[in-house]
């Protein structure tokens, strides 16, 4: 085998691996928590950005593969932002022979008419387009709107919520919308961001840039997303093990009245689970690079 027979095949490899570790990330979330069940009609919500390019591609992988019959359709808001491509979606649609729908409202003009020139307009924004895609999903019949969030998306809002507004929560990887009638589910709650990156410049999606509004971009997410991304270079397996903390809460071990009865606590003369540990010294495994955390996927029925 010549040298570059041989960097084809390392390439291939290294390709195929990633892909399997972000397919079954895709398939352990939706198991674990029960996103898609049988019948299911799943809206794909496709801004044109890598994150939900990766989501459909890898929902149309596992709707072949999937025990159970579920529908998938894809729906671009086209909030008529100056210059955007409308053409680049509804071709790249066609190629995947998929079900999409292009919903076209002038957000932009009312976001524009709202909010001062130079300042953020993520949030009215994102408003104007959760009411727009919850509205079609009642007109599509969809039963879930999937979303493309991710692990370091979770994680950005966790600290953002706790520096910035004073409460320890963050994006859930399901959902029930505020009047009670979308199901919203985020399948790449597993994945990285870093992973999700490499790969659709591999399989080369066709970006949309996400700048075409013009508003200033979100400087408290973004400053986050850089401490973040400092730590995983500089300590190895942390980001990790903070992800594993949003599903390993001890509501007894923080201060919330509400979450957990403080005024109801008693002694007792039988030892009390999960009792007080807080001036024990933890106990922290060494801090070591995770090869592939990747895991099999799981039926999802």
């Amino acid at each position: 085998m010549s040298k570059i027979d041989e960097l084809l095949a390392k390439q291939k490899y290294s390709f195929n691996k990633l892909q399997k570790r972000l397919r079954r990330g895709v398939g352990k979330a939706i198991a674990d928590f029960n996103m898609i069940e049988d019948g299911d009609k799943v809206m794909v919500c496709l801004s044109g950005g890598k994150d939900s390019y990766t989501l459909l591609d890898i929902l149309l992988f596992l709707k072949k593969l999937a025990p159970i019959h579920f529908d998938i359709v894809a729906v671009n808001l086209d909030q008529k932002q100056p210059g955007f491509p409308e053409h680049i979606l509804p071709e790249y649609l066609n190629t995947l022979g998929v079900e999409y729908k292009i919903v076209e409202e002038d957000t932009y003009s009312i976001v524009k008419d709202k909010i001062p020139e130079g300042k953020t307009t993520c949030s009215l924004c994102s408003r104007l387009r959760r009411g727009i895609l919850y509205r079609t999903a009642t007109e599509l019949g969809a039963t879930k709107i999937a979303l493309g969030h991710h692990r370091d998306d979770m994680l950005e809002t966790l600290f953002l919520n706790m520096f910035h507004g004073g409460k320890l929560k963050s994006m859930p990887p399901k959902l029930v919308s505020d009047d009670g009638k979308q199901m919203v589910i985020r399948p790449l709650a597993y994945c990285t961001e870093k992973d999700i990156e490499q790969y659709s410049q591999l399989v080369e999606f066709p970006i949309i840039p996400c700048n075409l509004c013009g508003s200033q971009e979100n400087l408290q997410r973004k400053a986050i997303k850089l401490m973040l991304q400092d730590w995983d270079k500089r300590f190895p397996g942390r980001i990790e093990s903070m992800a594993r903390s949003l599903q390993n809460v001890a509501p007894s071990h923080l201060a919330d009245a509400n979450l957990f009865d403080f005024k109801s606590l008693k002694t007792q003369d039988t030892p009390f689970e999960g009792g007080d540990t807080a001036f024990d010294q933890p106990e922290f495994p060494q801090s070591q690079t995770t090869k592939d955390n990747s895991v099999q996927i799981i039926n999802l029925g």
